[in-house]
């Protein structure tokens, strides 16, 4: 989020601070010099030299370092740019990737993918709130994020990728399972398992709580294992992606990749039979545990779909669309 931070700060949040929340003008003696007055806020203040400077408060009675103006300044960030990134990829997941015919499936609710988008639209800003703290000691020096790539070396960026992997792909393996354990699952995932037959827009349309737990892997990481700030700002803006990709109901199957990465597919049987392809992006722990379903052709939801379209008569037995009637012309 400091990496976030340092790209917006001069570009958007000084001026706008300064506008929404402009500094205390200096008392000016009647010799024309300025008092030594501070320019205050909640108690602590900085000199007229000081908020003029390069890292002062930039005409802001908030400087760059206070911490009411970073809470503000993340919780805008995050709404944003979930929003941006959930819109923007799940729109272009839906309509470039999702096959439409699968909203013929018998278990594809009316009016699914409006409320997708509202329980995604709801849970998003208390997801924020809810990890507001952890970017609040990342932009606050707590973390073990660093800048200058040559602190560690360009091989660590590497390893540092590798082993983000492997972490969150074990803890969301085992948050995840454990989210269906009886005692959990009706109180915290249930409403994720509303869509049998996810889409795209989906991918958001959690319990508040079932959002934030499954992210918690993701900010916890920084806090025991160095990680170049730019660097992790891309992982974390990946994983959001990758998370809208893996509902795209596409069930593509006999590919070699299949048996390593947790594929669309993997994550469509997973919401059809629950207590299978728990994994985030391998199917390693899948594997080890006793969860794993290897996608098949015969699995396909799209058959009970195609199969309700040729009882409408919108399909022939092959699949391929029956055209409409002309209507007779005017003798």
């Amino acid at each position: 989020m400091d990496a976030a931070l340092d790209l917006l700060d001069p570009l958007v949040f000084d001026k706008a601070y300064a506008y929404f929340v402009p500094a205390t003008a200096p008392h000016i003696s009647a010799n024309g010099t300025a008092a030594n007055a501070a320019l205050s806020y909640g108690g602590f203040a900085s000199d007229l030299s000081a908020s003029s400077s390069v890292g002062g408060a930039h005409g802001s009675a908030w400087a760059r370092d206070d911490i009411l103006r970073q809470c503000v300044s993340i919780l805008l960030i995050t709404q944003i740019g979930a929003t941006s990134l959930y819109w923007i990829f799940s729109a272009l997941s839906y309509y470039l990737i999702f096959d439409r015919r699968l909203e013929h499936h018998p278990r594809f609710l009316k009016n699914q993918i409006r409320q997708e988008i509202a329980s995604s639209m709801r849970a998003v800003p208390f997801i924020n709130i809810l990890t507001l703290p952890f970017f609040l000691a990342e932009v606050r020096g707590k973390s073990l994020l660093y800048t200058n790539v040559d602190d560690y070396g360009w091989s660590w960026m590497a390893v540092s990728t590798v082993l983000f992997m492997i972490w969150n792909d074990f803890m969301i393996y085992w948050i995840h399972r454990l989210e269906h354990h009886p005692s959990i699952y009706k109180y915290i995932h249930k409403p994720h398992h509303k869509w049998i037959v996810p889409t795209p827009w989906a991918a958001l349309a959690f319990h508040p709580l079932d959002g934030y737990v499954q992210s918690l892997p993701y900010h916890v990481f920084v806090f025991f294992c160095p990680v170049q700030k730019y660097l992790y700002m891309v992982l974390f803006v990946l994983v959001q992606i990758w998370t809208i990709l893996i509902h795209d109901g596409d069930m593509i199957t006999g590919h070699w990749l299949e048996k390593y990465i947790n594929s669309p597919a993997h994550h469509t049987l997973h919401h059809m039979y629950f207590t299978v392809n728990y994994g985030q992006y391998f199917t390693w722990a899948d594997a080890y545990f006793d969860s794993h379903r290897q996608p098949q052709p015969d699995l396909d939801p799209l058959h009970d779909a195609l199969r309700v379209m040729r009882e409408k008569g919108l399909v022939d037995e092959k699949g391929e669309p029956i055209p409409k009637p002309q209507g007779k012309k005017d003798q």
